[in-house]
Protein backbone atom coordinates (compact mmCIF):
# COMPACT_ATOMS: atom_id res chain seq x y z
CA UNK A 1 0.00 0.00 0.00
CA UNK A 2 2.45 2.25 1.14
CA UNK A 3 5.04 1.78 -2.49
CA UNK A 4 2.02 2.49 -4.60
CA UNK A 5 0.76 5.21 -2.59
CA UNK A 6 4.70 6.68 -3.02
CA UNK A 7 4.66 5.63 -6.48
CA UNK A 8 1.41 7.60 -7.13
CA UNK A 9 2.50 10.83 -5.46
CA UNK A 10 6.04 10.53 -7.46
CA UNK A 11 3.80 10.39 -10.50
CA UNK A 12 1.89 13.61 -9.54
CA UNK A 13 4.79 15.47 -8.37
CA UNK A 14 6.42 14.63 -11.99
CA UNK A 15 2.97 15.93 -12.76
CA UNK A 16 3.28 18.94 -11.55
CA UNK A 17 7.25 19.46 -12.82
CA UNK A 18 6.68 18.17 -16.00
CA UNK A 19 7.21 21.60 -18.26
CA UNK A 20 10.11 22.00 -16.39
CA UNK A 21 11.89 18.24 -16.21
CA UNK A 22 14.11 17.07 -19.13
CA UNK A 23 13.38 13.84 -17.52
CA UNK A 24 11.59 11.89 -15.15
CA UNK A 25 12.13 11.89 -11.58
CA UNK A 26 14.63 9.09 -10.76
CA UNK A 27 14.29 7.69 -6.62
CA UNK A 28 17.57 7.63 -5.08
CA UNK A 29 16.64 5.92 -2.32
CA UNK A 30 13.93 4.94 0.43
CA UNK A 31 14.67 5.55 3.85
CA UNK A 32 11.77 4.42 5.84
CA UNK A 33 8.89 6.49 5.48
CA UNK A 34 10.83 9.08 3.23
CA UNK A 35 12.15 8.55 -0.34
CA UNK A 36 14.73 10.17 -1.70
CA UNK A 37 14.26 11.27 -5.16
CA UNK A 38 16.23 13.78 -8.29
CA UNK A 39 15.39 14.95 -12.15
CA UNK A 40 16.72 17.07 -14.20
CA UNK A 41 15.16 20.48 -14.92
CA UNK A 42 15.61 23.61 -17.05
CA UNK A 43 17.33 25.50 -14.19
CA UNK A 44 19.53 22.37 -13.05
CA UNK A 45 18.91 19.41 -11.07
CA UNK A 46 16.74 18.85 -8.36
CA UNK A 47 16.82 16.84 -5.45
CA UNK A 48 13.95 16.28 -3.08
CA UNK A 49 12.78 13.99 -0.49
CA UNK A 50 8.95 12.83 -0.01
CA UNK A 51 6.66 11.43 2.46
CA UNK A 52 2.71 10.53 2.11
CA UNK A 53 0.48 10.49 5.54
CA UNK A 54 -0.04 7.91 7.38
CA UNK A 55 -3.45 8.50 8.26
CA UNK A 56 -6.07 11.22 7.19
CA UNK A 57 -8.84 12.85 8.83
CA UNK A 58 -11.80 13.14 8.27
CA UNK A 59 -12.42 9.44 7.11
CA UNK A 60 -15.20 10.08 4.82
CA UNK A 61 -13.99 12.37 2.51
CA UNK A 62 -11.84 11.65 -0.76
CA UNK A 63 -8.39 13.22 -0.26
CA UNK A 64 -6.74 12.60 -3.41
CA UNK A 65 -3.13 12.28 -3.57
CA UNK A 66 -1.23 14.30 -0.04
CA UNK A 67 2.29 14.44 0.09
CA UNK A 68 4.52 16.38 2.03
CA UNK A 69 7.91 17.29 0.18
CA UNK A 70 11.29 19.32 1.00
CA UNK A 71 13.40 19.93 -2.25
CA UNK A 72 16.77 21.54 -3.42
CA UNK A 73 17.10 23.24 -6.35
CA UNK A 74 20.68 24.31 -6.27
CA UNK A 75 20.54 26.38 -9.61
CA UNK A 76 17.81 28.36 -8.30
CA UNK A 77 19.74 28.98 -5.68
CA UNK A 78 16.96 26.92 -3.24
CA UNK A 79 18.00 24.91 -0.12
CA UNK A 80 15.78 22.44 1.49
CA UNK A 81 12.18 24.31 0.85
CA UNK A 82 9.00 22.61 2.52
CA UNK A 83 5.93 21.93 0.96
CA UNK A 84 2.98 20.77 0.92
CA UNK A 85 0.84 19.21 -1.38
CA UNK A 86 -2.80 18.57 -1.14
CA UNK A 87 -5.12 16.49 -3.77
CA UNK A 88 -7.70 19.21 -3.39
CA UNK A 89 -7.57 23.21 -3.98
CA UNK A 90 -7.39 24.65 -0.48
CA UNK A 91 -9.69 27.70 0.65
CA UNK A 92 -8.33 30.86 -0.42
CA UNK A 93 -6.32 33.29 1.88
CA UNK A 94 -6.26 30.12 4.19
CA UNK A 95 -3.36 29.26 6.08
CA UNK A 96 -1.87 25.53 6.82
CA UNK A 97 -0.54 24.50 10.07
CA UNK A 98 2.58 22.32 10.15
CA UNK A 99 2.85 20.62 13.54
CA UNK A 100 6.30 18.78 14.57
CA UNK A 101 6.48 17.61 17.83
CA UNK A 102 4.34 20.49 19.40
CA UNK A 103 5.79 23.41 17.76
CA UNK A 104 3.58 24.82 15.28
CA UNK A 105 4.82 26.25 11.62
CA UNK A 106 2.53 28.40 9.16
CA UNK A 107 2.51 27.92 5.46
CA UNK A 108 0.23 30.35 2.92
CA UNK A 109 -1.67 28.32 0.28
CA UNK A 110 -1.96 28.88 -3.26
CA UNK A 111 -3.86 25.99 -5.63
CA UNK A 112 -3.44 22.86 -3.66
CA UNK A 113 0.07 23.47 -2.26
CA UNK A 114 1.44 25.68 0.79
CA UNK A 115 4.71 26.88 1.67
CA UNK A 116 6.70 28.30 4.76
CA UNK A 117 5.16 31.37 5.47
CA UNK A 118 8.11 33.01 6.92
CA UNK A 119 11.20 31.54 4.66
CA UNK A 120 13.55 32.34 7.34
CA UNK A 121 11.43 29.55 8.98
CA UNK A 122 12.25 26.89 6.94
CA UNK A 123 15.89 25.42 8.46
CA UNK A 124 13.97 25.46 11.70
CA UNK A 125 11.12 23.15 10.38
CA UNK A 126 13.44 21.05 8.24
CA UNK A 127 15.69 21.15 12.05
CA UNK A 128 12.80 20.05 13.78
CA UNK A 129 11.61 17.38 11.23
CA UNK A 130 15.01 15.93 11.58
CA UNK A 131 14.85 15.98 15.39
CA UNK A 132 11.50 14.86 15.65
CA UNK A 133 9.17 11.52 15.64
CA UNK A 134 5.49 12.61 14.27
CA UNK A 135 4.42 15.75 12.03
CA UNK A 136 1.04 16.80 11.34
CA UNK A 137 -0.27 18.98 8.78
CA UNK A 138 -4.24 20.96 9.08
CA UNK A 139 -5.56 22.55 6.11
CA UNK A 140 -8.86 23.54 4.78
CA UNK A 141 -10.30 23.04 2.09
CA UNK A 142 -11.88 25.30 -0.60
CA UNK A 143 -15.09 23.83 0.14
CA UNK A 144 -14.57 25.01 3.99
CA UNK A 145 -13.77 20.88 5.18
CA UNK A 146 -10.75 21.08 7.83
CA UNK A 147 -8.59 18.23 6.75
CA UNK A 148 -5.48 16.29 9.36
CA UNK A 149 -2.70 14.37 7.84
CA UNK A 150 0.26 12.89 10.33
CA UNK A 151 3.57 11.69 9.57
CA UNK A 152 5.98 9.83 10.34
CA UNK A 153 9.28 11.12 10.15
CA UNK A 154 11.49 8.15 10.47
CA UNK A 155 14.00 8.31 7.95
CA UNK A 156 13.73 11.73 6.82
CA UNK A 157 17.65 12.52 8.07
CA UNK A 158 18.77 10.18 5.77
CA UNK A 159 16.77 11.28 3.17
CA UNK A 160 18.19 14.82 3.59
CA UNK A 161 21.63 13.86 4.13
CA UNK A 162 21.28 11.84 0.81
CA UNK A 163 20.35 14.97 -1.63
CA UNK A 164 22.64 17.29 0.53
CA UNK A 165 25.10 17.02 -2.44
CA UNK A 166 22.56 17.47 -5.23
CA UNK A 167 24.25 18.94 -8.33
Amino acid sequence: MFGKTLATAVTALFALTAAAAAQSPTRIQQFDSWGAYSYDANGGKVCYVLSVPISSAPTNVDHGDIFFLVSQRPGQNVSYEPHAMMGYPLQESSKVTVNVDGRDFTFFTRGSSAWVENAAQEPQLVAAMKAGSSMTVKAKSRRGTDTSYSYSLKGITAALNKIADCR
